[in-house]
């Protein structure tokens, strides 16, 4: 076969594929028998009960009738071709349209974190480290050493002398006391002395008991036990090592019984007062590990959760919880703020990643995957945050896969399907034969007046034309109705 006999052949068989294809691709959008799709019967779309096993027009209002199909799906195909999603408010997006806005899905898993409790406390003295230093007695202060408000202080360190006519008694009775022992334990066991010695520790005890009401320490007692001198005041010692809270004291001052010379706190170990609320409070413990922080000086603490108080904050609506810190250092002062991070495990919970929810302030959304394009939005209540997850309460079910990124573009494809259906699904009544109907799927509609009208069919429009005077009384008479 020579060459132009070869062009001509090939020529004839591109030209008859071509012609073979465009008429397959018009047989098959022509006859719907021939769409995988298994037609089961049509249906008038204004009176379902009507049936036809062939396509063609309504007897009553010579609408199209439409096709239902045994799969259950919609009639009407989507623009690609494919079936629309059939839940409820799910739409369609094509793969070009999703790969351009990178929407990416992934399974819904139940996964086990710690959950951050992050709160925010004020720095307190511990109650039982804290000391307060009264008058036993009416009297006067003599000196005062120059430690004050805010100042730290050694255990036994001076603070002040105070003078009062009322320890004259007990001092001069607690010497004579001390003379009677020394002279008791130097008799012989057969002594007279020695069988009264019970009586004579009996008296020291009471005469101790007397300095201490009225203010002096057992180092100083244990002093003039050593000296045997009368003092000229009573020295006020620090018991602890700490910090002095407050001071009410000053030369030549006069004092009441009951006064509060000093208070000093023992800083060694503080509390940390925080505020939670109701949700978080419920996972916090007694002896659960935590954090605190304090940003200025870029330093953290461990600490330990002691207990949640029962006491509420009507004004902030939160509970306190007070936690223990060891502050050896004195890092920590008494009313400093800080942060505190208390870790709470969670285990096998239903979590998302943050992206995954669209939060409109009203609700919050998750975007399902059914397959093939199709996407339903979900509303979600959702929990706890963790490891950049949020938990999810309720609306979503393990091993569902979800839209992780760009769920902007479906909630705005799912708005414009929502203001679409919104118009589709208005209804007219038809005021010729009073036939309720979809705008829609009006047959035919008509303005009279400045009203329109829409008609089950094009005849109905056609007697509404013929005497619309006659037809727009009726419909005014039936609203009124």
């Amino acid at each position: 076969m020579n060459r132009p006999s070869q062009v001509l052949l090939l020529l004839a068989l591109t030209t008859a594929a071509f012609l073979a294809g465009s008429w397959r691709s018009r047989h098959a959008a022509e006859n719907p028998a021939t769409n995988t799709r298994r037609i089961l019967y049509y249906t008038d779309p204004m009176h379902p009960s009507y049936k036809s096993d062939k396509p063609g027009t309504a007897p009553d209002c010579g609408m199209k009738l439409e096709p239902v199909y045994a799969d259950g799906g919609p009639s009407s195909p989507t623009p690609d071709g494919g079936v629309p999603a059939e839940r409820p408010g799910a739409v369609r997006i094509d793969n070009a349209k999703l790969q351009l806005a990178g929407v990416a899905t992934g399974v819904v898993e139940k996964v086990s974190e710690d959950y951050a409790i992050r709160l925010f406390g004020r720095v307190a003295a511990d109650e039982a480290r804290t000391y307060k230093l009264n008058a036993g007695v009416e009297g006067y202060f003599q000196q005062v050493a120059p430690p004050t408000t805010g100042s730290r202080v050694t255990r036994n360190q001076l603070l002040a002398t105070f003078s009062t006519p009322m320890a004259v008694m007990p001092i001069q009775t607690y010497l004579l006391n001390l003379d009677t022992e020394d002279r008791v334990n130097q008799a012989g066991a057969n002594s007279a002395e020695l069988q009264s010695s019970a009586a004579v520790r009996a008296n020291i005890q009471q005469r101790i008991q007397q300095l201490q009401n009225l203010g002096m320490t057992a180092v100083q007692m244990d002093e003039i036990k050593r000296t045997r001198v009368f003092p000229e005041g009573i020295r006020v010692l620090a018991p602890v090592d700490g910090m002095v809270l407050s001071r009410n004291v000053s030369p030549g001052q006069k004092f009441d019984r009951g006064a509060e010379w000093y208070r000093i706190a023992d800083l060694s170990k503080v509390w940390i007062l925080a505020d939670v609320f109701d949700g978080d409070a419920q996972y916090l413990r007694p002896g659960m590990s935590a954090r605190v922080s304090l940003p200025a000086l870029r330093k953290s603490v461990p600490a330990l959760v002691s207990e949640v108080l029962p006491q509420f904050d009507a004004n902030s609506r939160t509970l306190k919880v007070r936690l223990e810190v060891e502050n050896r250092d004195y890092t920590l002062r008494p009313d400093m703020f800080v942060d505190v991070e208390v870790k709470v495990p969670i285990s096998q919970v239903v979590a998302v990643p943050l992206d995954a929810v669209f939060d409109s302030g009203l609700k919050k959304t998750v975007f399902v995957d059914l397959g093939d394009g199709n996407f339903e939005p979900r509303e979600v209540e959702t929990g706890k945050r963790f490891a950049g997850r949020v938990e999810i309460v309720k609306g979503l079910n393990q091993g569902e896969r979800i839209v992780l990124t760009a769920s902007f573009l479906l909630d705005s494809e799912t708005r414009m399907k929502q203001a679409s259906n919104s118009v589709h699904e208005a209804t007219a009544q038809d005021p010729v034969c009073g036939m309720k109907l979809q705008v829609a799927k009006a047959g035919a509609q008509g303005e009279y007046r400045g009203v329109t009208h829409y008609f089950c069919s094009k005849s109905c429009k056609e007697k509404f034309t013929s005497n619309p005077v006659h037809y727009s009384a009726g419909e005014i008479a039936a609203q009124a109705r």
